[in-house]
């Protein structure tokens, strides 16, 4: 019954992926594109209205006299926002901070509907705690649990702590009186209102979609105007082939103030699923490779793998954030075997959702990667010293 649902689910988040980005031309995609782009006006108006409310104080935000630092961006899914999180963690602790890691949690298992529903009947606030999902010394959740990103996050950074919860506030609190925490990074944060305090907003720009197709939710990728770029105080352009000249303007047009930052995903090393092997970026020299991802934009990563020197042969998709079976895992096998595959490749986000498997006729292996900054590293060395020192 849940796999139905799901299914169902990732069917209908694909036909709407295709309607907007208007691969789908058909009657029922033009009549949907319609509809949508009448309700995003009322989004619009929505946001407009949510963030008037928060800047004349009606709506209270809260602070908790820690430094917060929201990374996020103005469009839905596919910027690289994880490894980003990672490299400011990373750089935080080891400037001496105690960092948390708070994020919602996307599509991880959510608490008991029973106590979900009291809660919304009684207008009462969630009093159970955040999932710990590392405490710094272990790690205490499955991706189930905690969701693909904090589950993967946890696993690269040993020593910082990592919370799920959908009020951060919540978790951020419980951050700072359970662990002695002070640093807080909220993960797809940017539009996270209710924190404020001491805080730094940087904002991801894709270079290949730097703001979607340009609609706003749910006609488009936009969770808000582009004019609201102007809140961020540092913005990362990720994916960046170095011919950045004509985005750097349009960004400088909507915020002439941030620190601007390029960078880009450089692959580590391949390490395999199931074993924990590791090797080297030589390993795709001459081989034919089969991919399989469940990711916002798959085509970023099959073709790093070409140009890691593989030949691919096969590639199979499936929606973002796909919960594997054992089946797919042993489909994907069949197929790449017939295509004459000599190996299988993933990304370390879908890797964290694959089930265990007994058959392995051909390995399998996830690509670990980390930002590499390759404009903008002094921006980025003054951006984290000024959140150390503040």
């Amino acid at each position: 019954m849940r796999e139905k649902f799901r299914d169902w689910a990732e069917f209908i988040e694909t036909f709407f992926i295709e309607v907007v980005f208007e691969e789908r031309h058909d009657w029922k995609a033009k009549l949907t594109r319609a509809i949508l782009f009448g309700t995003s006006k009322f989004y619009l108006v929505a946001v407009k209205i949510h963030r008037g409310l928060i800047n004349y104080r009606i709506l209270r935000d809260k602070t908790l006299g820690v430094q917060v630092i929201a990374i996020g961006n103005l469009t839905v899914g596919g910027t690289g926002k994880t490894p980003v999180v990672e490299k400011f963690a990373r750089e935080l602790q080891n400037a001496g901070r105690k960092v948390a890691i708070l994020s919602r949690g996307y599509r991880s298992r959510p608490a008991p509907l029973h106590r979900r529903i009291v809660n919304k009947i009684l207008l009462r606030d969630d009093q159970t705690p955040p999932r710990v999902v590392s405490d710094g010394k272990s790690l205490l959740l499955d991706s189930e649990m905690a969701g693909d990103e904090p589950y993967m996050l946890a696993s690269n950074l040993k020593d910082v702590i990592v919370l799920v919860d959908k009020d951060r506030v919540k978790s951020g609190r419980y951050a700072i009186e359970k662990f002695g925490c002070d640093t807080l990074l909220l993960d797809d944060g940017f539009q996270y209102w209710r924190l404020r305090g001491r805080r730094h907003d940087v904002v991801l720009i894709d270079r290949q979609q730097p703001f979607g197709n340009e609609h706003l939710f749910p006609r488009g990728t936009l969770r808000e105007p582009h004019s609201h770029l102007a809140r961020a105080h540092t913005i990362f352009i990720t994916k960046s082939d170095g011919k950045t000249a004509e985005l750097r303007q349009r960004i400088a047009k909507l915020n002439s103030t941030a620190a601007v930052i390029e960078c880009v995903h450089q692959p580590l090393y391949f390490e395999d699923v199931f074993t924990g092997e590791r090797k080297g970026l030589e390993l795709l020299a001459g081989k034919k490779v089969a991919s399989l991802s469940g990711i916002a934009q798959p085509e970023s990563f099959e073709q790093s793998l070409v140009r890691l020197g593989g030949e691919l042969v096969y590639a199979k998709r499936f929606a973002d954030h796909h919960r594997f079976t054992q089946q797919e895992i042993l489909n994907t096998i069949n197929r790449a075997k017939k295509r004459q595959a000599h190996i299988i490749l993933t990304t370390q986000k879908d890797a964290v959702r694959f089930p265990k498997i007994d058959r392995r006729d051909l390995p399998f292996y996830f690509m670990r990667v980390e930002i590499k900054i390759v404009d903008g590293a002094d921006d980025f060395q003054d951006c984290v010293g000024k959140i150390c020192f503040r």
